[in-house]
């Protein structure tokens, strides 16, 4: 996979640990772009460290029962996703304005000790997903469009569908997937899912339950 200037093509171009950053219903991919307003001082001290290091952060979910440690900080979610940091910006008043692109997703193994205000862990890539594609011709493409359409058209939205129509099947899975306006459980659904089939199909159902509410919710609304 090719992320900015850097590579990774196996396990060798992945470090042993990462830099934590837990933030609830941000859900990062594999080649998707997450836009990040950094302003928190921990997390500007973590900025800084990744790049002067290999500039990659795990993004990750606090944990869905919001469960806490003995200090107070959350319990995280296993499984996250590795980014890389490809735009930087300073804003004057303070703030960091960054990108990350998914490069693949992580399970924590061991968090670590560390003097850092921010966290950081041993973790253990999901290395498929390197190969970007893998699996991408076993997606049923013309359910997602059609499950896609049905919802901008309930919530009167327009989208650029000359862009949609020439993304490979990996890029639309995982951006729609990004974009869906879902909350954290099935944010970790759809990151969790085994391979992109399924995320696929998590997605379509995702938004058909979405769709059947909100009709039953009109339809009560005018008895």
């Amino acid at each position: 996979m090719q992320v900015g200037n850097a590579r990774y093509l196996n396990g060798t171009d992945l470090p042993h640990s990462v830099p934590i950053f837990p933030l609830t219903a941000a859900l990062l991919l594999p080649g998707g772009r997450m836009p990040l307003n950094i302003f928190e001082p921990r997390y500007l001290e973590m900025v800084d460290h990744v790049l002067a290091h290999d500039r990659l952060i795990g993004m990750i979910q606090p944990r869905l029962d919001g469960a806490l440690r003995h200090d107070g900080e959350p319990e995280l979610c296993e499984v996250g996703c590795i980014g890389r940091l490809t735009s930087f910006a300073e804003t004057g008043d303070g703030r960091y304005l960054v990108s990350l692109q998914g490069v693949c997703r992580f399970r924590i193994a061991e968090e670590l000790a560390v003097k850092t205000p921010f966290r950081q862990a041993h973790v253990t890539p999901f290395i498929a997903d390197l190969d970007i594609e893998a699996g991408a011709s076993e997606v049923d493409r013309t359910a997602l469009l059609k499950a896609f359409r049905a919802y901008l058209k309930a919530n009167e939205m327009e989208a650029d569908w000359d862009s949609i129509s020439r993304a490979e099947n990996a890029t639309l899975v995982n951006a729609l997937s990004m974009m869906a306006p879902y909350g954290p459980a099935e944010k970790q659904a759809l990151l969790e899912a085994p391979d992109l089939k399924t995320r696929a199909a998590t997605l379509v159902a995702m938004t058909e339950i979405a769709l059947a509410r909100a009709d039953d919710e009109f339809g009560a609304s005018l008895q």
